[in-house]
């Protein structure tokens, strides 16, 4: 039966990233070539948009994309193969039997290796995308490279959104990508789920990815849109199920904590029309109050537990606006002091931008902007936005408009998303 290529397209679209990611990495397992997986998957995808308005949609999309790839997969393989019988030919007398035989096989019909032999562990992980970021996060991989990866192929974030959450340029992240799906070619890095005793190793890297995706999802890089609901509800999602994974890890419920008592704000962060609303600006009572309260005990726990780094002090940061109820009574000299502790336990650019913002509050406007111009010339700030609205707002609070005016200019110049654009715009024509 004949079906609209629209109704393909939007079954193709509504399949979840979860289940993109499935599929990938089950390839990748397979035959052990992340970049012969992506082909393949994308393939797959591409002919599902060909077939389906002929054929009709599956009842399993996914499991029609998942075998449509795997046999696209073993024809590439069995092609490539050929090729190599045919050249082992020329050289068979200098080539030992048990090798040729090797050269010619499908690797995924091949034994497993003790590398690639799977432990179990995918039973205790209770969901399998929370498995496959564990795997991803291998330490064969440099840190920033298993970073790169499971945000690219398994958050099915894009290259220029990564690049974004990060603060450096689309290329190097280009680059950085490439260099890992080399790296796990070279070094045979299996895809199979890690041994438990790897769990604790891997726990800040998956940490790290919730955080990045859900951050996406909080203030998207790219798009119309301020907001990405359905990666900050995701990114909730996986953080939930890991701190019932490892209820005794304090960093999992900093995570948990920050990012419940952030996505509280959500009612309040925008307008009608989905312009951003900055934080003093903001309707506290359209603040989630059962997140709020689930967010501050956990952050409570967080800061009482051993352990606590980096997802525990950002949630203790966010407690203390949340126990505000305006912001002219937010704890800013307490916000400060926990950015000093956190910039001992974790600094960066990010930190010391908080940082300035918060002395600013806590003493003066003059004091927020002499740290704020201390940052100037930092590469990763200098292509922030949030850095140069910040520096706007101080300016036209102690009533600079020319300078103000400068700032948000620069920061309207820098990539992000329309809504965000749309508020710059408004900031700028307000300026007398």
């Amino acid at each position: 039966m004949d079906t609209a290529p629209e109704d393909s397209a939007e079954a193709l679209a509504g399949i979840s990233r979860e289940d993109r990611g499935r599929v990938l990495a089950a390839l990748a397992r397979r035959f052990g070539d992340l970049d012969l997986a992506e082909d393949v998957t994308q393939d797959a995808m591409e002919r599902a948009l060909a077939t389906w308005p002929r054929t009709g949609i599956p009842d399993s999309p996914v499991a029609w994309l998942m075998t449509t790839a795997r046999r696209r997969a073993l024809d590439l393989l069995r092609r490539e193969s050929t090729l190599a019988q045919k050249l082992a030919r020329l050289h068979v007398e200098q080539e030992p039997e048990h090798i040729a035989r090797a050269r010619a096989a499908d690797p995924a019909d091949g034994p497993a290796t003790p590398d690639a032999i799977g432990s179990g562990l995918v039973d205790r992980i209770p969901d399998d995308r929370l498995s496959l970021f564990y795997t991803c996060a291998h330490p064969a991989l440099r840190p920033e490279e298993r970073l790169a990866l499971t945000l690219r192929f398994l958050a099915d974030l894009t290259t220029e959104q990564i690049a974004h959450a990060f603060f450096i340029p689309v290329p190097t992240m280009q680059q950085r990508i490439v260099r890992a799906k080399k790296r796990i070619t070279t070094m045979g890095i299996s895809f199979e789920p890690p041994l438990p005793a790897d769990l604790p190793a891997r726990t800040p890297l998956v940490l790290r990815v919730i955080a990045v995706l859900f951050t996406e999802g909080y203030t998207a890089s790219t798009g119309d849109d301020h907001l990405r609901v359905d990666l900050s509800t995701e990114a909730i999602r996986l953080a939930r199920l890991l701190a019932r994974m490892l209820p005794h890890d304090t960093e999992v419920r900093g995570l948990l904590a920050l990012l419940l008592l952030t996505e509280a704000r959500r009612g309040a962060r925008t307008t009608t029309d989905g312009t951003p609303v900055p934080l003093d600006h903001q309707d506290r009572t359209r603040w989630d109050a059962g997140l709020v309260h689930e967010g501050l005990v956990l952050a409570e726990r967080a800061a009482g537990s051993t352990g606590a780094g980096s997802w525990t002090i950002q949630a203790a940061i966010a407690a203390v606006h949340a126990e505000a109820p305006r912001t002219s009574e937010t704890d800013w000299r307490q916000i400060v002091v926990l950015y000093d502790l956190l910039a001992r336990v974790d600094p960066g650019p990010l930190v010391s931008l908080g940082r300035a913002v918060a002395l600013g509050r806590a003493t003066s406007r003059e004091r927020g902007l002499a740290a704020l111009d201390a940052l100037d010339g930092i590469p990763s700030l200098d292509r922030l936005r949030a850095f140069h609205a910040a520096r706007a707002i101080t300016l036209r609070d102690l009533g600079r408009h020319a300078e103000a005016r400068n700032a948000f200019a620069r920061a309207r110049e820098l990539p992000g998303n329309a809504a965000e654009s749309r508020f710059l715009d408004g900031e700028i024509a307000d300026l007398p």
